[in-house]
C-alpha cells in the first residue's frame, strides 16, 4: 500500500550558547539551550532523497552564533524572533519556524555585600524557558506566537498549610493533617496574547512580575490544598497584568514525610521530616481569565 507524508519537521537541538554582553564597568551573561524547528517543503527530502531544499542543522547551530553576535536583544524572546526571520528571509521553501530557548540562571558573586560586576555563580536549578513561532506564506510573514515559562522552581514553605476532608476508604492510610511542609517544583506557561507580543513589550521585566506574583502568593496563601494554592498563584499571575489570558501549572507535590520517633521515647511536633521525590502527588491546571 503507498504511503503519503502527513507532516513533518525537522531542526536542531540542544545548541549551547553562552552570551557575554560587556558594558563599560559591567558583564552581562546568558547560557542558552536553542532548539530550531522547521517546517515546509521536504516531502521530496523524505519520498525521494532529494535534499535540494533540506538547509543543513549545522548550518542551523551556526546560525544560532552568527545572529547572536549582532543581536542586541536583552531577552530570549527579542533574540528568538531575529533568529526566526533571519531563516525565514533566506529560506523561502520553509512555511513555518519555530524556536525553543531554556535559560540556565547564572547570578553575580557578592563581595562585601556588593555584586561583583564579572563574576558569576550558578543559581538554582530553575530553568527559564520560551517557545517563538512564526509562520510566512509566499514571503509574507504572519505574526509570533510566543508562550514563556519556567521549570524546576523549587520552594518550600513550613506553615500555613493543611490537607483535610478527603476521600477516606479502606485503602487510606494518610492522616489529616492542619500543620504540614508544602514543597514544589513549579513548571508555568504562559502564552502572550498577540496586542502584548505587537506592542513589543519588556519580556525580561515581564517573566519578573508574573514569577513574583506566584511565588508571593505560594508564600502567603492559607492552602487547603495543592489545588487550591496553585489556583491562587495562577489567579495571582492574571489579576498582576493584563499580557496574558490564560496560564499553565504544573505542581508536583514533593512530600516530607513525619519521622515516627515515638519508639525512641521522643515527640515529633512537626520537626524531623524525610524528604522524598519518589513517589509524588501531581497536580497541573489551566486558568483562564474569566
Amino acid at each position: 500500500m503507498p504511503a503519503k507524508l502527513r507532516s513533518n519537521r525537522y531542526g536542531k537541538s540542544r545548541i549551547r550558547l553562552m552570551r557575554l554582553t560587556k558594558h563599560l564597568n559591567l558583564h552581562d551573561l546568558d547560557e542558552w539551550t536553542v532548539q530550531i524547528l522547521l517546517a515546509g517543503d521536504f516531502e521530496s527530502a523524505h519520498t525521494l532523497g532529494d535534499n535540494s531544499n533540506i538547509l543543513p542543522t549545522d548550518t542551523m547551530k551556526n546560525t544560532v552564533y552568527f545572529v547572536a553576535r549582532e543581536s542586541k536583544a536583552e531577552s530570549m524572546e527579542d533574540y528568538a524572533k531575529e533568529l526566526i526571520d533571519y531563516i525565514l528571509t533566506r529560506s523561502p521553501q520553509v512555511t513555518s519556524a519555530e524556536v525553543t530557548i531554556e535559560s540556565t540562571l547564572w547570578k553575580r558573586i557578592a563581595i562585601d555585600g556588593k555584586p561583583f560586576p564579572t563574576a558569576f555563580m550558578r543559581g538554582s536549578e530553575e530553568r527559564q524557558n520560551a517557545t517563538i513561532a512564526r509562520t510566512q506564506n509566499g514571503g509574507k510573514p504572519g505574526p509570533f506566537t510566543i508562550t514563556a515559562g519556567l521549570d524546576h522552581l523549587t520552594v518550600l514553605k513550613t506553615s500555613n498549610s493543611a490537607f483535610t476532608g478527603y476521600i477516606k476508604d479502606a485503602l487510606t492510610t494518610l492522616a489529616e493533617t492542619t500543620d504540614r511542609l508544602f514543597g514544589t517544583a513549579l513548571k508555568a506557561e504562559w502564552p502572550y496574547t498577540p496586542a502584548a507580543i505587537a506592542a513589543g513589550i519588556d519580556f525580561n521585566k515581564a517573566r519578573k512580575h508574573i514569577r513574583d506574583a506566584m511565588i508571593s502568593t505560594f508564600a502567603k496563601h492559607e492552602s487547603l490544598s495543592v489545588q487550591q494554592t496553585l489556583f491562587a498563584m495562577a489567579e495571582a499571575a492574571l489579576a498582576h497584568t493584563d499580557i496574558l489570558d490564560e496560564i499553565y501549572l504544573l505542581m508536583p507535590n514533593k512530600h516530607n514525610l513525619l519521622v515516627d520517633l515515638s519508639r525512641f521515647g521522643q515527640e515529633n511536633p512537626n520537626h524531623i521530616f524525610v524528604p522524598t521525590d519518589e513517589p509524588h502527588g501531581t497536580i497541573e491546571a489551566t486558568v483562564r481569565r474569566a
